[in-house]
């Protein structure tokens, strides 16, 4: 089940980049299914950024059923350090866009959105999804008192490491979490 759901998370994040090329190439629904004919440009537009938000919360929804955690110590807060991690990823994302936007050809897309699939699954650090922040969530680096850095996507906004608590994490690997605590 984990495997699985990290392939589903790789492909949230980085679909995108399919969303901004179709678009890009004017990809109309109306090409695909002669039903969307005589509709506007933009309805086409808004069904392609609607399949990743509607994975995104599948992914939000599943993520529910794995395995549970805790980053927490016995007598005190675990964490020791407490790091908003939203906008570090944002540079990185802008590059899947400017990629998209600078691919000529269909294949040479597929061919670029495999190669980041893999890097970004192999990498196995984190799932950073900007389509998360759509539903309330943020992006934090959380360092233990261990020295060990994970990275929390929550719906909480941290500010304090002394008095943070996580009794409802749930892992997606070993320095990624989610917080269903809200």
């Amino acid at each position: 089940m984990n495997f699985l759901f990290r392939l589903f998370l790789t492909f949230n994040a980085t679909s995108l980049i399919l969303v901004v090329y179709l678009v890009k190439e004017r990809c109309l629904l109306e090409n695909i299914l002669p039903l969307f004919s005589k509709l506007p440009d933009f309805i086409s537009y808004t069904i392609y950024f609607m399949i990743p938000l509607v994975l995104t919360f599948l992914s939000l929804f599943f993520s529910k059923f794995l395995d549970n955690d805790s980053i927490q110590s016995d007598d005190h807060s675990a964490i020791k350090e407490v790091e908003q991690a939203n906008n570090a990823f944002l540079p990185s994302y802008l590059g899947y866009f400017f990629v998209a936007l600078s691919v000529p050809h269909f294949e040479t897309l597929v061919f670029v959105f495999v190669i980041l699939f893999v890097f970004t699954f192999l990498s196995q650090t984190l799932y950073f999804n900007p389509l998360y922040l759509v539903f309330g969530y943020q992006f934090y680096y959380i360092t233990t008192d261990t020295n060990v850095k994970v990275f929390i996507i929550t719906k909480r906004i941290l500010k304090n490491p002394y008095d943070l608590s996580f009794p409802k994490l749930k892992r997606i690997n070993n320095f990624t979490f989610i917080d269903q605590e809200v």
